[in-house]
């Protein structure tokens, strides 16, 4: 297996450099072949028309014009050339001294046309040869006018040259674009190595400069310059991964921070309550007092420990589910009702603005302790004398539900930052150990396993809302997941 990106570059540039070599290679070898060989065979053909044009024909004997013997070219041993000429009934008219005993083949070919053919002569050498059936010349032609073609006798003559020398020369060819061909694939092969091994040097700095980043320095980031267009895409999305990388560590440092100073506050409160219990003897009625209030902070501790269970559960898709139909107006109604009393109190106003026949498939629980969680917010941060409402409706294949509250004084930049772990907007962290800062986080996280969304905003007259939408028919999160969402802007630490 090729697993180097540069191997694959360098086996993909040698072959296709291969092929291409092999391709114009045989088309050239064909070419030069072709030429030499239709030069050759018309050489031969021109020797055959001469010697047929030679030949007379009187009205009983057929004799050569020419004394072939004369012809330098039928007398080079070296690289001879060869004829022969037979009459109609196949007997042999005339041949080449050269040839002894031998013959050469006697081809039937029409009249005047001739096929250049390939042969092994006498002494085992290739030979080129072509074959002609012509009428001869009249003898009297000259004086009488043309003879009738009637009275001609066909003959056949054959003529056959040497052609080791023609096909010496291929083989050299053969063998010249071979060694040209590798000398070309070796030089390519190494332009090849050097061009990749530059082309490849971007990834080589990026990776260095990847390998350079430590976990005590995530601000750095990969700045390598120039970068091919290709890797600038690259660039731009690993430095968009170590800024969330960065972000996030940030977050788990700020939550390892923000779960020690709430739960040093409530142990510090049982420490110097058991101790002051502990500074003399006291009532039984004194000690069932000590213990309740330690019993209360403890709770408040377990309530948080249960709520930073349930968001990690969420996190890692362990949270069971159950879908069935709920009537929204009666949820909120049971869920008002834990609410009442403080909101009479505090004189805050509830509107519940929901359509009697609106429902949802939704786990009921789940959505229950999402209801809780904002009747909770809103009424603990409403104004004395405010007003809470809660509002929903219809969409297209969702449920809009929206709660609002009065009295907020909260700037955009610190509602942004709600739905994050321990975040309150009191600095001072008064209330520790009553408010942890968890009940919008887990909001947001329950609200996306059941595959709604929640965002909050600040409306005009000092009104904190957060609108919840969820999923008329109960969507699994994955389905209703949007794919351009951030997914480490509301990950938990």
């Amino acid at each position: 297996m090729m697993n180097s990106l540069r191997t694959r570059l360098l086996t993909g540039m040698a072959g296709g450099m291969l092929l291409l070599l092999l391709l114009f290679s045989l088309l050239l070898y064909g070419t030069i072949q072709s030429a030499l060989l239709t030069q050759f065979d018309n050489s031969l053909r021109a020797t055959a028309h001469m010697l047929a044009a030679s030949v007379e024909q009187d009205a009983n004997e057929i004799e050569l014009g020419v004394n072939l013997q004369l012809l330098p070219e039928f007398q080079n041993a070296h690289y001879p050339v060869y004829y022969q000429l037979w009459r109609s009934d196949e007997t042999t008219l005339a041949k080449s001294p050269l040839l002894h005993d031998e013959n050469l083949p006697r081809l039937g070919n029409s009249l005047d046309s001739s096929v250049p053919t390939e042969l092994h002569g006498p002494d085992g050498r290739v030979q080129r040869a072509v074959s002609l059936r012509f009428l001869p010349r009249p003898a009297d032609e000259d004086k009488s006018g043309p003879q009738p073609r009637a009275t001609l006798q066909a003959l056949s003559l054959t003529v056959a040259r040497d052609a080791t020398g023609l096909y010496h020369q291929l083989q050299s060819l053969r063998w010249l674009l071979f060694l040209l061909s590798a000398a070309v694939m070796a030089l390519s092969f190494l332009v090849a190595a050097v061009v990749v091994r530059r082309g490849l040097s971007p990834l080589r700095l990026m990776a260095g400069r990847i390998a350079s980043i430590r976990s005590a320095d995530l601000t750095a980031r990969i700045d390598v310059e120039p970068l091919p267009t290709e890797l600038v895409p690259i660039r731009e999305r690993l430095n968009d991964l170590l800024a969330r990388i960065e972000a996030s560590f940030q977050r788990e440092q700020r939550f390892t921070g923000d779960v020690a100073h709430e739960l040093r506050t409530p142990l510090a409160g049982i420490r110097s309550t058991l101790e002051v219990t502990l500074m003399r003897v006291r009532s039984t009625g004194e000690y069932q007092c000590t213990l309740s209030d330690c019993l209360e902070i403890v709770q408040q501790m377990q309530a948080m420990v249960n709520n930073l269970l349930t968001l990690a559960r969420l996190d890692t898709r362990q949270m069971p589910l159950r879908r069935e139909q709920v009537s929204l107006v009666e949820l909120v109604t049971s869920c008002w009702r834990a609410f009442g009393d403080r909101a009479i109190q505090r004189r805050i106003t509830f509107e519940c603005d929901i359509p009697d026949d609106l429902t949802c498939v939704s786990d009921p629980d789940n959505l229950s302790m999402i209801l809780s969680n904002l009747l909770d917010n809103a009424t603990e941060y409403a104004n004395e004398g405010g007003r809470i409402k809660m509002a929903a409706h219809r969409t297209d294949g969702s449920v809009k539900l929206t709660i609002s509250n009065t009295g907020c004084s909260l700037t955009d930049a610190q509602i942004s930052q709600v739905f994050d772990c321990f975040w309150r907007g009191d600095s001072s962290r008064r209330d520790v150990g009553v408010h942890c800062g968890l009940g919008l986080a887990l909001v947001q996280r329950l609200a996306e396993a059941l595959g709604g969304s929640v965002v909050a905003e600040r409306q005009p007259g000092g009104l904190f809302a957060v609108r919840l939408t969820l999923p008329r028919h109960g969507q699994t999160e994955e389905e209703t997941r949007s794919s351009e969402k951030d997914p480490d802007q509301n990950a938990p630490v």
